[in-house]
């Protein structure tokens, strides 16, 4: 049973899936997964769905199939195993489609396992067609498929926004007093960051602050005036409004001397979850019973707990084994002896919540 867990996971890797090009490892997963006990099928977002049992209470594993761009080469080094993926998140939807895959539901419980397309791609296309497809039926458990090591529950994530800004700037000659538009982008960029720490006066902790981060600047000439093109992202804790941001950065822009364009995407509200549930209990055991002591952890990052945890309303919690500070680098790597612990204790973790 180990060695067919473990070539699911390789040869999910072995699949390229970036965002918007899901659609080979969907099928793959599809495949595997009707071998293996599930009704499946390739939906019409292009997610990977699988389901077994019947009944009206359901717990949904939601996991993601696509991968940040990139795709380094995929190899086995004892037992590490090397690829795009591995860790976020073929890892857990593969911890999650094993799991399953021996877990029989009884009468009234049914487990859906998803693996859906682009999460990476900040449209979470996937999670926002299956709330459309759960309109007026929401599960009773969500588990969000995310690397959190195999003895920790992750019960948070930031939110996000994304602002694309173009300034317009006449030209001055380099040797005279005036601020050349490429100055005038770092200036701008100052402002965003200042705005930023007068915001996070008085706040701790990582996950309570906004954080900007300058993730693209490019300057042109364009005739007589320059241009300057910057992409900026923000990580929001649980009491910031993305679009309050928004107008708040609007209002920045409007006293810049500079004329302004900007671009917002995104909107993702920073996501919490209780502890004192029956579905985090569950894990609580299972890990416990693995012989560890289970920890809580809050990131900040963004998955589609942020999406889907507001409009569900359910009990809803991240696992999955591997570093997430191996996320998106050249050196992404699960441990599989991790995996393999993954899988048991979300097989324990299932099994408990369905009694």
């Amino acid at each position: 049973m180990k060695a067919k867990f473990i070539k699911l996971l390789e040869n999910l890797v072995e699949i390229p899936s970036p965002s918007r090009e899901e659609r080979a490892a969907s099928e793959f997963l599809v495949g595997w997964m009707a071998e293996n006990g599930f009704r499946a099928k390739v939906d019409a977002a292009g997610n990977a769905v699988g389901t077994r049992g019947d009944g009206e209470n359901e717990i949904i594993l939601l996991g993601h199939i696509d991968t940040f761009p990139g795709n380094p080469p995929v190899r086995r080094e004892g037992d590490l195993l090397f690829g795009r993926g591995s860790v976020d998140a073929k890892g857990p939807l593969a911890t999650f489609a094993a799991a399953v895959s021996q877990v029989e539901p009884p009468a009234g419980w049914r487990l859906t396992v998803v693996g859906a397309v682009e999460e990476e791609a900040a449209t979470s296309k996937g999670a926002r067609h299956m709330l459309k497809m759960r309109e007026n039926h929401a599960p009773k458990f969500c588990i969000i498929g995310e690397p959190s090591r195999w003895n920790r529950i992750t019960l948070g994530y930031k939110g996000r926004l994304l602002l694309h800004a173009t300034l317009r700037v006449p030209f001055s000659h380099s040797a005279g007093q005036g601020i050349l538009p490429a100055e005038q982008g770092v200036q701008f960029w100052q402002a965003v960051a200042a705005h930023c720490e007068r915001v996070n006066d008085g706040r701790t902790g990582a996950f309570n602050r906004l954080d900007p981060s300058l993730r693209a600047i490019n300057s042109n000439d364009v005739g007589a005036f320059g241009t300057v093109e910057m992409t900026i992202g923000f990580r929001l804790p649980v009491d910031i409004d993305p679009h309050a941001l928004e107008t708040d950065l609007r209002a920045l822009a409007a006293s810049f001397p500079a004329e302004t364009d900007l671009q917002f995407s995104g909107h993702e509200f920073a996501h919490r979850a209780e502890k004192s549930t029956s579905l985090v209990r569950a894990f609580l055991r299972a890990i416990r019973a693995a012989g560890e002591k289970p920890r809580f952890v809050v990131k900040t990052g963004t998955s589609d707990m942020n999406v889907v945890a507001p409009v569900w309303g359910c009990p809803i919690l991240a696992y999955g084994p591997g570093d997430s500070a191996l996320d998106h680098t050249p050196d992404e790597h699960v441990d599989l002896d991790e995996y393999l612990r993954a899988i048991d204790v979300l097989k324990t973790a299932l099994e408990t919540l369905m009694k």
